[in-house]
């Protein structure tokens, strides 16, 4: 019944309060006596699990994890009214109406759920404050989410090995309570500027958008439109570094703590067995912001050159942004 999924929610900001992937397991029913039912809240229900309709008798119900479910458990969430916070993963239903009557759900991830493409059972559901959706891959056209009244943060995730797709984005600007948005994997055909919608939306306080996964000009387009939005401020040229070398024990930082390191020095990585490293300076380069905006070796002569003549382009496509956000604010 496991994989490994990490736990990609953004809870900074209090829009998630479902048990992290990792921590599912501990709620599986085979684990769960009979005698607990009554005053059990969170529950992870599998194809396998052969008494899995205990669920349904479950009062205080109120987290349900649904891993590779069958046709049946997904008919049988619509009984489950009380629920509040609802997971689906690994699944292929043709249609989510069956969502449609969870008037209390304030919480939904849906990953790695194929078969469906319409997403507008979720726009009804008046509670609905967060939602993560990973690897739909019938769905593409997001405009059934238009309307949705109660959803404060809005994550949609494809992987590593396919990119989600999104015809447009112009459903956003019908999410007047958006606070957060979170895009990872993504890809759109829709043509500059596909990130408008975004600058309708007064309550946003927040994105979490890869540096590279839209042309330039978008991200010129949100920094001048969202100045104060947290996430917005990317750099023109960042200095990246593609592999890592031990610290050397003769390195001043070497002896320092922790957290030394952690406030003042993030220049070295502190790794999960305690080993640190610094960037290989023969494999650093300098990537220009935005998708195919190219990169320049450091070690070339003429990096700094090429990092300022983009920056100056950069800073050319803001001022482009800022006569067409004014234009619009004429007309």
């Amino acid at each position: 019944m496991k994989h490994h999924f990490g736990d990609s929610l953004d809870r900074s900001n209090r829009h998630w309060t479902i048990v992290p992937n990792r921590e599912r397991y501990a709620y599986q029913i085979v684990n769960l006596p009979p005698g607990d039912d009554a005053t059990a809240k969170i529950v992870t229900v599998g194809r396998q699990d052969q008494d899995w309709q205990r669920i349904l008798s479950m009062p205080a119900l109120e987290e349900l994890t649904l891993h590779q479910p069958d046709a049946k458990q997904l008919r049988a969430i619509k009984e489950l009214s009380q629920l509040q916070r609802l997971r689906i993963t690994h699944a292929r239903p043709k249609s989510i109406e069956f969502l449609g009557g969870l008037a209390k759900l304030e919480e939904l991830v849906l990953e790695y759920v194929s078969g469906f493409s319409d997403l507008s059972p979720l726009a009804v559901l008046p509670r609905l404050r967060s939602l993560h959706m990973e690897n739909l891959r019938k769905v593409s056209d997001y405009s059934g989410l238009a309307g949705a009244p109660s959803l404060r943060s809005l994550s949609i995730y494809g992987t590593l090995d396919w990119k989600q797709p999104i015809t447009d984005f112009s459903f956003l600007a019908y999410l007047a309570k958006l606070e957060m948005l979170a895009l990872w994997q993504v890809n759109t055909k829709a043509p500059y500027p596909a990130l408008l919608p975004l600058t309708q939306l007064k309550r946003l306080k927040r994105v979490r958008i890869p540096d590279d996964i839209f042309a330039s000009e978008e991200y010129a387009l949100l920094q001048v439109a969202l100045p104060k939005v947290e996430g917005t401020q990317w750099d023109a040229c960042t200095r990246y570094a593609y592999s890592h070398l031990s610290l050397p024990e003769d390195d001043p930082r070497a002896a320092l703590s922790d957290a030394t390191i952690r406030a003042g020095h993030p220049e070295v990585r502190l790794l999960y067995d305690g080993r640190r490293e610094i960037a290989d300076p023969s494999s650093e380069w300098f990537l220009f912001l935005g998708k195919g905006a190219g990169r320049a070796k450091c070690t070339h002569p003429e990096a700094e050159a090429k990092c300022q003549a983009f920056q100056d382009r950069f800073n050319q496509m803001k001022t482009e942004a800022k006569k067409r956000l004014q234009s619009m604010e004429s007309g």
